[in-house]
């Protein structure tokens, strides 16, 4: 029996395992391996140019020349200026600066407008009047039911009001009086099962990236997008990860549970359709693998590989080739041979005719199809594995993200294939103001060899002694001085250089280039300048939003939805990306934040405003993880209870005791060193300390003689009270 939370995918799996006979594992396996094969070698010959056009941005990212460069003798210097590994290195911070602004994904998971499976608010009164309440029946639906006269509406279900609960089932079963709606009274308790479910999908996917170490992955997707212009990540696909755990006895004994990985593909290692222009488009796609002989023998692990093919390839010896652009990529050509196993691995459709030759068991809802997607790898011409597509709906769990999208082409364009013609430009007159700089920091040395002795070395250092002809007539050696240009040329570098940050989209003062003029000198001026640059970023990151993350969270989303057995996280749910929403400079959007939610304070306002929303994106805005600092629904109804019955004995206390500072005696409350609304001292009376008028002093005489007559009946009091005690 599986507990609740654990993942189950045996059932869902159809594959090819391996034959009790050894003989016969791959004789019916020959159709389908050339069809691979085929395909493979069509999709690497259509990708010749693209790995023309990276090999040209890694040179320059590098600083390398290519062998299709070529100089002349006259030609001395040959210095690379690397403007495009800036240039390519800022695109890369900006895109990570804004994915990981939070310090977690930028991915959200909301209920739909209308969600269907589990309803969306429900409420209850508990101090509603008996006489107004209605006889609470769960299992009517607050919908209606096929034939009741009602129409359903959009994205209404007919289930009753009970299963619709979702993950506040056990919570509110025994609740008298429940709604399927928001509550309309002042006392009325709401609750949003449906936002409940989302949230708790959130985390969940959250979790599963923070697992599988998504954003390391992400940031090697994003360097490939700056650079060559495509970003790939695979996932989710589903791997037994072990658990490090010791029993009492100290012996180690670790938990292996299956969980979802992702995974960051090099483009070099990425065949796609070549007649498709996006992965929507794809009917298949082939990633190839460099395995050594203990990767190989490590996939007899995972789920469905055929353990027994797998020896039999390795027993093939090594098969792995290098494609005519690793020697490029690589520092050094290594004269030995590669010790390494190439596994290609497919995704994508196939005939089903295809399968039943594999002696695979074909789903009933599937054997009208003509086709079917699978999953399958070879190594040595063997079929490794064999299985088909698990994922309901069939998809291939590949994101391709560009960074400037072309759309007539698969892969997208970089920064470095932008600026190729900027960076041959600076190149070439870098190299022309070095070879004049040199050339005008010396002399050159014309020398009358006539006038000299003959045999004499004729190189010249400081300090060289020529030998004249006796009696020869003139100068024998002289010094030429060549013209210095280098200026010249170092302003038509900066020219380029600014060419680049145009086409580029990346101004200098973007990545910290020092300088700026005019309106750039001042705070606002920088922040209005920065803004600006910002919008060629904006469209990088929605490419990121649109055709990586989103397909990620939604692919994450679905591998719940299928073969997680916790029903909290379940309903019908949409997820966000919301990368683009991190453009905003965090100053600027928590002050808009604070700005409305002063707004929506306003007690007309605030029943349209959604506080939970507003109070998370400003933790987030202050780098705050909400999760740590915000209460969910729940805790903040329990929390706002808590604070009305603490509040409650303070306000009646301030309301019992006189003001701070007071005399309790005192019925004025004028005295105790507070500031009242009392009648001033005049002169002649205790407490006044000015200077006193002569008129002022005789007219306050005889009350202050009144004063007098007073305090001896008060003092006489003393005694009487005091035999009283007595």
């Amino acid at each position: 029996m599986a507990e609740e939370n654990d993942i189950i995918m045996e059932s869902e799996v159809i594959a090819l395992e391996d034959s009790d006979d050894t003989v016969i594992t791959d004789i019916n396996t020959t159709n389908i391996i050339p069809f691979i094969m085929e395909r493979y070698h069509r999709a690497d010959d259509y990708r010749e140019q693209d790995e023309q056009r990276w090999l040209r941005a890694y040179r320059n990212y590098r600083g390398l020349y290519g062998s299709d460069v070529q100089f002349t003798e006259a030609e001395k210097s040959r210095v690379f200026i690397k403007v495009t590994k800036t240039k390519t290195l800022a695109a890369y911070g900006q895109i990570v600066d804004v994915l990981f602004a939070n310090n977690k994904f930028p991915l959200s998971v909301d209920p739909t407008e209308l969600p269907e499976g589990v309803v969306k608010d429900v409420s209850f009164d508990p101090k509603e009047p008996e006489e107004l309440r209605g006889s609470t029946n769960l299992s009517s639906s607050p919908y209606g039911f096929k034939g009741d006269g009602k129409n359903l509406p959009k994205g209404a279900t007919s289930k009753t009001l009970e299963e619709m609960l979702g993950p506040m089932q056990e919570k509110l079963k025994d609740v008298e009086n429940l709604k399927g709606e928001v509550g309309k009274t002042p006392t009325a308790i709401t609750f949003s099962p449906a936002l409940i479910a989302a949230k708790s999908m959130e985390k969940k996917i959250h979790d599963q990236l923070e697992e599988s170490g998504a954003s390391k992955h992400l940031r090697s997707t994003a360097f490939e997008m700056a650079l060559f212009g495509t970003g790939v990540m695979k996932g989710p696909f589903a791997v037994d990860k072990e658990y490090p755990n010791w029993d009492e006895e100290g012996n180690y004994e670790p938990t292996i549970k299956t969980v979802p990985q992702v995974s960051h593909v090099s483009v070099w290692n990425f065949y796609p359709d070549p007649d498709a222009n996006n992965m929507d488009e794809a009917q298949y796609v082939i990633e190839r693998h460099k395995m050594s002989r203990s990767q190989l023998r490590a996939l007899k692990k995972r789920p469905h590989f055929r353990t027994q093919v797998i020896e039999d390839a390795i027993s093939e010896g090594e098969n792995y080739t290098k494609e005519s652009w690793e020697d490029d990529l690589s520092d050094y050509a290594p004269e030995h041979g590669i010790e390494r196993y190439e596994v290609l691995e497919y995704w994508g459709i196939c005939d089903v005719e295809m399968l039943e030759e594999q002696n695979i068991e074909i789903p009933k809802e599937l054997k009208s199809l003509d086709e079917i997607q699978i999953n399958a790898w070879v190594c040595n011409n063997k079929l490794i594995r064999m299985v088909i597509n698990p994922f309901k709906p069939a998809i291939i769990p590949y994101m391709s993200a560009p960074y400037e999208l072309n759309p007539y082409s698969f892969f997208g364009v970089g920064i470095a294939e932008n600026m190729d013609d900027t960076q041959t430009l600076m190149n070439g007159f870098m190299r022309m103001s070095v070879d004049n700089a040199v050339l005008s920091g010396n002399l050159l040395i014309e020398v009358d060899e006539t006038n000299l002795v003959p045999g004499q070395d004729l190189s010249v250092y400081p300090g060289k002694v020529f030998r004249r002809q006796g009696g020869a007539p003139g100068q024998a050696i002289f010094g030429t001085k060549f013209p210095n240009v280098s200026q010249e040329n170092l302003q038509l570098f900066d020219k380029a250089r600014q060419l680049a940050d145009e086409s580029t989209g990346l101004p200098s003062f973007s990545h910290g280039q020092t300088g700026v003029s005019g309106v750039g000198r001042t705070a606002s001026g920088i922040s209005m300048l920065m803004n600006a640059a910002s919008g060629g970023v904006k469209t990088v990151i929605k490419n990121v939003d649109d055709y990586l993350l989103k397909p990620l969270g939604e692919g994450l989303f679905r591998f719940n939805m299928q073969f997680d057995f916790d029903k909290n996280i379940k309903g019908d749910l949409e997820v966000k990306a919301r990368g683009t929403e991190s453009l905003m400079a965090t100053e600027v959007r928590s002050q808009r934040l604070m700005q409305f939610l002063q707004v929506a304070s306003n007690p007309a306002l605030a029943p349209y405003a959604k506080f939970q929303y507003v109070i998370r994106e400003i933790a987030k805005s202050m780098d705050l993880d909400p999760d740590k600092v915000t209460n969910n629904m729940d805790e903040a109804a329990l929390q706002a209870e808590l604070m009305k019955q603490f509040q409650a004995p303070l306000d009646n206390q301030q309301q019992q005791q006189p003001p701070a500072g007071t005399d309790p005696s005192d019925p004025t409350g004028a005295g105790g060193g507070t500031i009242g609304t009392g009648i001033a001292p005049v002169p002649g009376e205790q407490g006044f300390t000015g200077t006193p008028q002569d008129g002022q002093q005789q007219q306050q005489q005889p009350k202050q003689q009144a004063t007098n007559t007073q305090q001896p009946q008060a003092a006489g009091q003393q005694p009487q009270a005091t035999e009283q005690l007595q």
